[in-house]
C-alpha cells in the first residue's frame, strides 16, 4: 500500500518535471543546423561586412507566396532578404508570420536591383500599383542561407 501511494503521489512530480524539458517544435529546412552560437546583432552586421558563415535569430515577416523560395526576417531593427543557397530548398508558402527563425549561412551587405525587388513584390502578392511604386534599388543586408530552423 505504501508503495502505491508513493508510486501515485511521485508520478505526477515526474511528469510534470519531464514536460518541461522537451523543447518547442523544430521545423528544418536544407541543412541541419543547431540552436547554438547564434550572434548577437552587432556581431552579425560587422560579418555582414567581410561575408563570414554567421547564425542568427530573428522574426518572419513574410515568405515568397508563390514557391517560399524568400523569406523577410527581423533582426533587431533591421529586415533582411533571405533567400536558399543554390535554391536548393524551400520553406512553407504561408504561415510563418510572426514565428522565430533561426538562420544559418551567409550574410551580405547588397544593392538589390528594382527587378529584383519588383519580383519579390509580385510573389508577395503586391498589387500592380505597389510594383509600379518601385522606382530605386535598396541597399541592405541579404543571407544567403544554407540552413533554416523555424519554432513552432
Amino acid at each position: 500500500m505504501k508503495k502505491t501511494l508513493l508510486i501515485l503521489f511521485l508520478f505526477p512530480l515526474i511528469s510534470f518535471s519531464q514536460s518541461g524539458s522537451f523543447s518547442e517544435a523544430l521545423d528544418f529546412y536544407g541543412e541541419k543546423i543547431s540552436t547554438e552560437n547564434i550572434l548577437d546583432y552587432n556581431s552579425f552586421i560587422e560579418n555582414s561586412k567581410v561575408v563570414s558563415k554567421s547564425k542568427i535569430e530573428g522574426t518572419i515577416l513574410s515568405s515568397c507566396l508563390k514557391k517560399g523560395c524568400w523569406m523577410q526576417v527581423k533582426i533587431d531593427s533591421d529586415t533582411i532578404q533571405v533567400t536558399f543557397k543554390d535554391y536548393g530548398f524551400f520553406v512553407p508558402k504561408t504561415g510563418l508570420e510572426n514565428k522565430k527563425t533561426i538562420l544559418e549561412g551567409y550574410p551580405k551587405q547588397d544593392t538589390i536591383s528594382i527587378k529584383m525587388l519588383k519580383h519579390f513584390a509580385e510573389d508577395a502578392g503586391k498589387s500592380q500599383k505597389e510594383i509600379n511604386k518601385i522606382t530605386k534599388p535598396e541597399y541592405k543586408i541579404s543571407f544567403i542561407a544554407d540552413g533554416v530552423i523555424i519554432k513552432n
